[in-house]
């Protein structure tokens, strides 16, 4: 058993370097600086970044929340299974983290400013908030504390003009993100892959 993870993730990494490969074929053949302003290098980290994040999955329960952040509790992931976003304060499940920093920065290169205004929720500011705001079951704006999609540090509020909103909602996919509150257009839960 140990010998054929060992050959899957092998072959893996070599679908990983091939991908990458062509990225960087591809990027050679475009001028050093594009029209979007970002260089090779910047297209080539992106490419790794989406290389490597789109090929990871991992081990889901039946509603589609990683087992290890199950394993915790809504609202109760420790800090060290989390990730800062960007330079501001806010903080996410570590994978989804690194792929919304990758999607904001890839956005950025285009032209698309996208801002983050709210992130992973401790069961304890679910409470509040749901004091403040009301249940969204009643109208409110808030989730029952301890169900809430921020409380697995896997759900993003998203700062977004017209254009960042449509550039999220053709490309966040790319990233795990998925827009999925209709009546929150500025609410994104990252979707990771099963493994």
């Amino acid at each position: 058993m140990g010998s054929r993870i060992a050959d899957i993730q092998s072959r893996m990494i070599a679908l990983q370097t091939q991908q990458a490969g062509r990225n960087i074929q591809q990027q050679q053949t475009k001028p050093a600086t594009g029209a979007e302003g970002g260089t090779f290098a910047n297209a080539l980290e992106s490419a790794v970044a989406q290389t490597s994040s789109s090929n990871k999955s991992y081990s889901l329960n039946s509603k589609g929340i990683p087992t290890e952040l199950a394993s915790y509790g809504n609202g109760r992931i420790p800090a060290a299974a989390l990730e800062q976003v960007g330079t501001t304060r806010h903080k996410l499940w570590a994978p989804a983290a690194q792929s919304l920093n990758q999607m904001i920065n890839d956005a950025k290169r285009e032209g698309v400013t996208i801002g983050i205004t709210d992130s992973y929720r401790p069961y304890a500011e679910q409470v509040d908030l749901a004091r403040r705001k009301g249940l969204y079951s009643q109208g409110g704006l808030a989730a029952k504390p301890g169900t809430s999609e921020h409380g697995w540090g896997m759900a993003t509020d998203l700062d977004l003009n017209a254009k960042a909103q449509k550039w999220m909602r053709a490309n966040a996919e790319k990233y795990g993100f998925s827009e999925n509150v209709p009546r929150e257009p500025w609410h994104w839960e990252f979707k990771p892959a099963s493994a």
